[in-house]
């Protein structure tokens, strides 16, 4: 049987193999991890289709081939093995383990990536002393990563610059692929940003009536950033030049809002998973599925479709207290909305018999947009809308 590259996404051309799990000559059960692919948006583990011997491996680790390639080939038993020569042969003697019997025990433990191997070796670290999440508990890097994080003082690699020691860290695939994904944004598109303050005393409201409640129920905390993306998507429907992006000389305007949510993998990269539809969501609606979306991210359980398509981000860095974030824009995309924190700060309040000042909950929300998509005018307008929006909106009805 002929092992290929998948197709791991709609819109993904092509992947990186980066680890086999198996060697020439071993065998392997059907659905037992086989090897892993890297593409620019997420790392799969591949199970084996079949049971077999692992008889040809044709594209070694580290190497990037298309979707559709062959990597290798699995024989059952009893199938004949063409040898590259084009003549039925036996197939290559098993390596050690030599049987079978031996090469299924479980009770050996799981092998080290060469990534992962490096890795403790660069950091004095020993394998026993490190709880594996992966399949039969093997070790990943990120297993690797969180110990090192866990440890006081942890060595990494050391180095001296001119001004003193230093440690060097290397990137990770994730880092790697932000870097360049980035650079590229700010090549692209020329960004200008714009900030607008929103008052939250209504939304604030909702989440000390409801939030106890709501915990209880959904298991997870209500935060602001729902109620941030229900007004993004009703704000698009006003301006949706912002919902775009742009293909040579023209403006593609979708129709549909596939909302991005940068989520923080616990400091080690950023990824933005699609909320498909977003504007046929209630507030609830949204709230679930950013939870969802930023629990499956940090499990490493997305799958490249969660990322395909996106029309417009946001960026959360408010729940770290930032005062204001000029975020890069998610190429093809047009625009992007940092959320940052809120607190509580003197407002002027006007009423019929006067001014008062009060103390509200208010924050920054800024956006970075390409100027060769829309121009400044019709981007204040649209967080101005945006700002009406979560201030004006009776949310006593949100949640249900």
């Amino acid at each position: 049987m002929d092992i290929v590259m998948p197709q791991l996404g709609e819109t993904v051309a092509e992947g990186t193999l980066t680890i086999w799990h198996k060697k020439l000559g071993d065998w392997v059960e059907a659905n037992e991890l086989l090897f892993e692919v890297s593409t620019d948006k997420v790392d799969t583990e591949i199970p084996a289709p079949a049971s077999g011997t692992l008889v040809k491996v044709l594209v070694d680790e580290g190497v990037t081939v298309d979707v559709g390639t062959r990597l290798a080939v699995i024989q059952a038993d009893g199938e004949e093995w063409i040898a590259p020569s084009g003549r039925t042969e036996a197939p290559p003697p098993l390596s050690a383990p030599a049987s079978r019997a031996v090469a299924r025990d479980q009770t050996a433990p799981p092998p080290l990536s060469p990534v992962v191997g490096r890795l403790l070796a660069e950091h004095g670290l020993s394998a026993a002393d490190i709880a594996g999440t992966g399949a039969g508990g093997r070790i990943k890097r990120k297993d690797v990563h969180a110990h090192i994080a866990g440890l006081t003082n942890a060595p990494v690699e050391h180095g001296v610059s001119p001004f003193g020691d230093c440690s060097v860290i290397p990137f990770n695939m994730v880092r790697k692929r932000t870097a360049n994904l980035m650079v590229r944004s700010k090549a692209t598109s020329p960004h200008v940003l714009q900030a607008v303050e929103v008052d939250f005393h209504r939304i604030a409201e909702i989440r000390r009536s409801h939030g106890t409640a709501w915990k209880g129920r959904e298991g997870f905390t209500l935060t602001y950033l729902p109620f941030i993306a229900f007004a993004v998507c009703r704000a698009l429907g006003y301006f949706p030049h912002v919902n775009a992006s742009i293909e040579g000389e023209s403006l593609i305007v979708w129709k549909s809002v596939h909302l991005g949510i940068a989520v923080d993998l616990d400091f080690t990269g950023l990824v933005a998973p699609v909320i498909r539809s977003a504007q046929e969501k209630s507030v609830a609606g949204l709230a679930r599925d950013i939870a969802d979306l930023a629990a499956r991210a940090r499990a490493k359980n997305l799958s490249p479709d969660d990322f395909a398509g996106g029309t417009y981000t946001i960026s959360n860095s408010g729940v770290f207290g930032t005062l204001i974030t000029a975020p890069i824009i998610n190429q093809p995309q047009v625009a992007i909305l940092s959320t940052d924190g809120i607190r509580k700060r003197p407002v002027v309040v006007e009423a019929d018999d006067g001014e008062t000042i009060i103390a509200r909950p208010v924050g920054v929300l800024a956006q970075s947009f390409d100027h060769r998509a829309i121009d400044g005018a019709y981007s204040a307008a649209f967080l101005n809308r945006i700002r009406e929006i979560i201030e004006e909106s009776d949310w006593d009805q949100s949640l249900d």
